[in-house]
């Protein structure tokens, strides 16, 4: 009997070639898939060495973060304590509120904001052109006084060198003038009196300039309720006061120009504390003396001066 055997049918080069290629592109997406996961694995359970540089420097800027945190708010609370204890001595020693020129700008402004943010555009529109309007009006007034102050300077000539126009010390920041022209607390009777200038208050041995051209009508040192005192007859009706001195380098008769110094500030006569008593007088009348600083103050700082003196209830002298 015979047997048949069958034998596999041949296959061609080219297929194979092709299951070949299947075959390895099979392996190598699964070597693919096996590494991408074992990347997420790994990346899961540890951190790449940048990862990890990364991760540790936000941990250190976190750290840093806090301390700043919280020595902020250490500071925060230290200021307010300044702050507050500044304002209690300011009330024990001048007997009234302190003047919060920041918080009362603070307040105008937000009130203005409230209000602009409340109008309607139209409403915006014709308050915005009112107020150029009279803006511009405003400037035209005040071009047209410039040109009149102008004259009148131009014909005085020399004569301005003797109108008193600066401040007899050093006060770039306008903070040292503390008691102003007016009705102020009288230090030791603790009434309300006239106080016919302004005080400085300063260190002991400050210097003190002429702030007009002119002659040294009076130096007084003998001891009375205004100390050493140094007066200049400025002519065209103006003299100016210098009071409670500790040094003058002046004599009666002698003729000192603006910016020259004549003294140094003491505590002499009846005095609260170490400062400058400074008037201005003109045809024998007592003036307000921070109306004459118009040579060395802007109008901001003028009226910023202005505020800082009708701050300061209490006078020195």
């Amino acid at each position: 009997m015979k047997r048949y055997y069958k034998y596999p049918p041949k296959i061609s080069p080219r297929r194979e070639r092709r299951r070949a290629i299947v075959s390895a592109l099979g392996v190598l997406a699964w070597w693919v898939v096996g590494t991408v996961a074992l990347y997420f694995v790994l990346s899961a359970v540890a951190d790449t060495p940048r990862e990890h540089t990364a991760k540790e420097y936000n941990r250190k800027l976190a750290e840093q973060y806090e301390l700043l945190t919280a020595r902020l708010d250490t500071i925060d609370v230290v200021l307010s304590n300044v702050v507050e204890r500044d304002q209690n001595v300011f009330r024990m020693l001048f007997e009234s509120e302190p003047y919060s020129i920041t918080e009362e700008l603070q307040d105008v402004q937000w009130d203005a904001y409230n209000t602009l943010n409340s109008s309607t555009p139209n409403a915006l529109y014709s308050t915005m052109r009112r107020n150029t309007i009279e803006y511009e009006n405003t400037l035209k007034q005040y071009e047209n006084k410039l040109v009149g102050l102008q004259e009148r300077m131009n014909a005085m000539g020399d004569s301005l060198n003797y109108i008193p126009a600066i401040q007899p010390i050093v006060n770039r920041e306008l903070t040292l003038l503390t008691a102003s022209y007016g009705m102020r607390i009288h230090p030791f009777y603790k009434s309300l009196s006239s106080h016919q200038g302004v005080d400085y208050t300063v260190p002991e041995g400050t210097r003190v300039f002429a702030t007009a051209d002119g002659t040294v009508k009076e130096v007084q040192q003998r001891k009375t309720s205004s100390g050493m005192t140094v007066v200049i007859n400025h002519g065209n009706g103006y003299e100016t006061s210098y009071s409670h001195l500790s040094k003058i380098n002046v004599s009666r008769g002698q003729r000192v120009r603006r910016g020259d110094i004549i003294a140094l500030t003491g505590n002499s006569g009846l005095s609260l504390a170490p400062h400058l008593h400074y008037e201005v007088r003109y045809n024998g009348m007592r003036v307000n003396p921070v109306h004459y600083f118009f040579m060395e103050l802007g109008v901001d700082e003028y009226q910023r001066i202005l505020e800082i003196a009708r701050s300061g209830m209490q006078s020195f002298d």
